[in-house]
């Protein structure tokens, strides 16, 4: 070798000799703890389980949620055609066009989703449309109509009853004469009411307007009989026959005297020394 590249080497050896350099090596503690954090961030988003929010899902959760929804919405339609019968979940997912779904998303919607939806029953082991409430008919709901009339639970919402009653429109149509609509004015949806011919007489204007004239907004039945008062106007009393309640007599046990008794048993051996 030249003599001039030893030369270079050994100068070279002693300035590294001179200068030396330490690498320091990440800590195995430190990896782990960045490996905690990054997984407590991923999992800190848990998924959701509410069907409305299946669009802000992704990946499986999406597509699983995409599938009852659909199911949902053409029991609904089965429903209002006047479908009655039930289907399995293979004659579901046929008239749905979803056939390709997973072994999974099937097992899922079979144990989980569908027995679990508020708007599906199960009935032996095929599903039914679940709707809010029991019509079937014009017969039906005219029927129920007249008994929330009758026991005071007032009207039934219409959308309530669009979303149970086959061929809605038409009855409805049916039933105008027997019916009164009322719009609500905190949300602006129509309340459907038993409309009773039988309460039906004749107002005076006068009365009306004092009726329509008069608030009574947050006030109790004590206080608008304070103020009838005031004007000199007897409130309504119940003026029937008071009934006394009836008072059940108390039956006093009666309890016996106690005899005394002598020793009657030994009456044949006592003798009567009166005499004596």
């Amino acid at each position: 070798m030249d003599k001039s590249l030893l030369r270079e080497k050994e100068a070279f050896m002693r300035r590294a000799i001179a200068n030396p350099s330490i690498e320091v090596k990440k800590k195995k503690s430190d990896s782990i703890h960045a490996s905690d954090a990054a997984k407590k961030k991923s999992s800190s988003k848990p998924l959701t389980t509410d069907p409305a929010a299946y669009k802000s899902l992704s990946g499986g959760a999406q597509h699983k949620f995409t599938a009852l929804a659909r199911i949902v919405k053409h029991m609904k339609a089965r429903h209002q055609d006047g479908e009655t019968h039930p289907l399995s979940l293979d004659e579901i997912l046929d008239e749905t066009n979803q056939l390709n779904v997973g072994a999974k998303v099937k097992q899922w919607l079979m144990t989980e989703a569908l027995p679990d939806n508020p708007k599906i029953q199960e009935i032996d082991g095929k599903y039914l449309f679940k709707p809010a409430l029991n019509v079937r008919d014009r017969k039906t709901m005219l029927k129920l109509l007249r008994h929330h009339d009758m026991k005071g639970f007032g009207g039934i919402l219409l959308e309530d009853i669009q979303e149970s009653l086959p061929h809605c429109d038409k009855i409805m149509k049916q039933l105008d004469k027997d019916i009164l609509r009322i719009i609500r004015q905190t949300d602006k949806k129509q309340i459907i009411f038993y409309h009773d011919k039988g309460i039906n007489f004749p107002v005076e204007k006068e009365f009306q307007n004092l009726w329509r004239n008069t608030s009574v907004d947050g006030l109790q039945d004590d206080n608008i009989e304070e103020y009838l008062n005031k004007q000199g106007i007897k409130s309504m009393q119940d003026t029937g026959p008071k009934v006394k309640p009836i008072r059940r007599k108390i039956k006093k046990s009666r309890q016996r005297a106690t005899k005394i008794s002598d020793n009657e048993h030994m009456q044949h051996v006592l003798q009567n020394y009166d005499a004596v």
